[in-house]
């Protein structure tokens, strides 16, 4: 074998590496993930997302055996996370360039369960994200300041900070504070500004991750947390990020989520570099 194949997108600039593995035969370390999402030592992503067959991934979760595609996604730390809407979209638009999929509608099984998606034919791509839940109220913390926040699980955890202003002077380098008793397994945290009515603006900090340029499952919470703050439950969102703009909207069951999604390049990554992560 040569070397592994992969290829590089991005979903409003939340940017990935993917690697077609459609018989799950790649070992697929922590190691060999940080690697490759780190920007100067490998490809430089946000994440890894592995391109396998639903039926050969070992660790599927139940209910999703109807997808015939699975998007196994990495954080760039190396951890498992249950879902990514801007990766979704990354996934479906390759599965379409590929011929796996065709425009249209069609099912992809992610660890928050199957999502369903509609690719069009302009590259954009429609996520069906499931049901949003509003759970609660916390608190986030950042350079000594406390940010009043509302929860928000969208098959992954949320807490979204709303601000009236200041929001470009935010250092989201650091890691910013939350109650571990709300969110165990660690949390998305949004903080977010209303620009007029229906349209938002948003920065994030994601889990495993760091700031990033955008966040899909962000944008959704994002939006359903600043309904149920003015009253609704169910609306229509445009959310500015970094990266650019997508559409959220909220019905009384699922959210669903519009945006680009660009492929950028392909390549093979040496096989001897791979290795020398792998066996870390």
């Amino acid at each position: 074998m040569a070397g592994v194949e992969f290829l590089k997108g991005h979903g409003t600039e939340n940017d990935f590496v993917l690697l077609p593995d459609a018989d799950g035969e790649l070992d697929l370390t922590d190691a060999l993930v940080r690697a490759l999402c780190d920007r100067q030592r490998g490809l430089g992503a946000d994440g890894v997302l592995r391109v396998v067959r639903t039926a050969k991934l070992a660790d599927a979760p139940a209910g999703v055996e109807a997808a015939e595609w699975f998007m196994d996604y990495r954080n760039a730390d190396g951890s498992i996370a249950e879902m990514c809407g801007n990766g979704v979209r990354v996934f479906a638009h390759y599965l379409v360039r590929q011929g796996l999929a065709q425009v249209g509608e069609f099912p992809v099984g992610t660890r928050a369960g199957i999502r369903p998606v509609i690719a069009h034919a302009d590259g954009t791509v429609t996520v069906d994200m499931g049901p949003v839940t509003v759970f609660g109220r916390s608190t986030a913390t950042l350079g000594g300041r406390e940010y009043p926040g509302v929860a928000v699980d969208v098959g992954n955890p949320h807490l979204v900070c709303p601000l009236d202003g200041g929001l470009e002077d935010l250092d989201l380098t650091r890691q910013p504070g939350y109650d571990p008793a709300v969110f165990p397994r660690g949390v998305n945290i949004e903080f977010v500004r209303t620009l007029a009515p229906g349209k938002l603006r948003m920065r994030v900090h994601e889990r495993g991750v760091g700031e990033t340029r955008s966040c899909g499952t962000g944008t959704v919470a994002t939006a359903a947390a600043a309904l149920h703050l003015t009253g609704h439950n169910t609306g229509e969102v445009t959310v500015d990020i970094l990266g650019g703009q997508v559409r959220v909207t909220v019905e009384d069951q699922r959210a669903t989520l519009t945006g680009p999604a660009v492929l950028v390049a392909s390549g093979t990554l040496d096989q001897s570099w791979w290795d020398s992560f792998r066996a870390s």
